[in-house]
Order: C-alpha cells, then sequence, then structure tokens
C-alpha cells in the first residue's frame, strides 16, 4: 500500500507536464497575401503562448473564399475585406456573428526605383512609364482599392492600358521589386522598414484613406473549426494587445 501511495503523486505530476502537449492543437488558416509578414509573427507568438499551432496558407482573398466554398479545409479565414467572410456567414460556411475586423490595410504607391515616387502621387497624372501593377480586382481587395483611389484621382481610364495585374498583392510587389511595372500598388507592410515606420527602400507615396473606401480587414471563424480549441484561441489571440502591436509595427491601422 505504501508503494500506490508514493506512486500517485508521481504519477499527478508526470500528467500535468504532459497536459500541456495533450491538449495542444493545429488550426488551418487561410490569409490574405498583404498579411504574410505580421501573421507569420503572429502564428510564432501563438505558439508560443498557446501551445497550439496555426498552419498558414497564404494568397489572394477572393480566391481563398472560392476555395472554402469548395471544401478546402480551412477553419479560419483572414479576408483582406470585408465582402468574403460576411458573405461566408450567409451561406453557411462561418460561425454567424464570428467576424470581427482585425487590421485596417493601408496602400501604398511604390517603385524600386529611388525617388521615382514623389510623396503626393503626381507621377499618375504626370508619369510617363509604360506599366502599372495591382492586384487583379476580381479576386483581390487591395486591387479593388487600388481602382477607387485612381478614379478618385481621375486617372483611372487613362492608366487602365498600362495594367499589369497580379494574382495576389504579393505577386503585384514582385512585379514592381524585379522592375517589370515601374511601379504599382502594394501593401504598406510589404515595404515598410519596422524600425523607423517608413518605407524601407525605392519610393513610395502612402496614399490617405479619403481616396478610398474603407478598408477594414476582416476574420471570421469557419464552421470547420467550430470544435478545434485551436481554432477558438486563434480568434481569441487575434484580439490581444501582443496582436495590436505586431499589426501596428507592419503599418496596419487598428479597429477602433
Amino acid at each position: 500500500m505504501l508503494h500506490q501511495h508514493l506512486f500517485r503523486p508521481i504519477l499527478a505530476a508526470w500528467l500535468i507536464l504532459l497536459a500541456p502537449s495533450t491538449w495542444a492543437a493545429t488550426t488551418l488558416v487561410a490569409v490574405a497575401s498583404d498579411f504574410t509578414k505580421p501573421m507569420t509573427e503572429i502564428a510564432a507568438a501563438f505558439e508560443k503562448t498557446t501551445g497550439h499551432t496555426a498552419k498558414l496558407s497564404f494568397g489572394s482573398s477572393g480566391k481563398a473564399f472560392a476555395q472554402i466554398q469548395s471544401g478546402a479545409p480551412f477553419e479560419v479565414y483572414l479576408s483582406a475585406s470585408e465582402k468574403y467572410p460576411l458573405e461566408l456567414e450567409k451561406s453557411g460556411f462561418a460561425v454567424i456573428d464570428s467576424h470581427f475586423v482585425y487590421a485596417i490595410g493601408k496602400l501604398v504607391l511604390w517603385s524600386a526605383t529611388p525617388d521615382y515616387v514623389d510623396g503626393q502621387g503626381e507621377i499618375l497624372k504626370t508619369g510617363t512609364f509604360k506599366h502599372i501593377a495591382l492586384a487583379d480586382p476580381s479576386h483581390a481587395p487591395y486591387g479593388v482599392v487600388a481602382e477607387d483611389v485612381m478614379k478618385s484621382l481621375g486617372v483611372l481610364d487613362n492608366l487602365r492600358p498600362l495594367f499589369v495585374m497580379g494574382e495576389n498583392i504579393s505577386q503585384t510587389f514582385q512585379f514592381v521589386s524585379t522592375g517589370n511595372a515601374e511601379l504599382g500598388f502594394v501593401g504598406l507592410a510589404q515595404v515598410i522598414d519596422v524600425n523607423s515606420g517608413k518605407i524601407g527602400s525605392g519610393s513610395g507615396w502612402v496614399i490617405p484613406d479619403n481616396l478610398h473606401s474603407p478598408f477594414r480587414q476582416m476574420a471570421v471563424l469557419l464552421k470547420t473549426g467550430a470544435e478545434n480549441p485551436a481554432a477558438l484561441a486563434l480568434v481569441d489571440f487575434l484580439k490581444s494587445l501582443i496582436v495590436s502591436a505586431i499589426i501596428e509595427k507592419y503599418g496596419f491601422g487598428l479597429p477602433q
């Protein structure tokens, strides 16, 4: 009997030590391309803080939306717009009222060439460039916002023949960074120097919010993740102060 009494505390201690790894789970997350850098950092902080793992898949918001509707096993979806998460709730793919704005997107007119893009975007009216890159507006919210900006400035029709369309904002950035387009509309997170808070290379114009429609980036819990503790934990974690600090560091605004 003595041996049994000694064994029980040891067993209890081992169970406590093993518990976190036993409870840890993995969630599959669809993420808009513009959020690649912050979300990679957020996923690392999430695992360190909770023990859960977030497996990330980056791409255009519209393509992820279509994949979810076709049965892709994503459990959490971070879109670059409000449109797709709200539609997924209406169509039964997402948990009702689980949507929330996680960041306010910031658009930049950027060139890899120093001193090429002026601080007011006047190059859009006066420049002699041959190509301007933007994400495809048919499925990438950054492309929709880029067209809003050009429409506000009265240059959309003039510039449309010069468009080079990226599949998503990551490909758009590649077009500009490699010189395949002299300039283009990219996300601030792609070009920001996180130490200075300024554009790190080339030249750019951070576009004022009043030149486009509200750029609220929205997340939603999908029904496939409704019972997964990792998915539920990630949704909570995205609303934490830790995540807010990461989001601001990469140039995004915070929801009010």
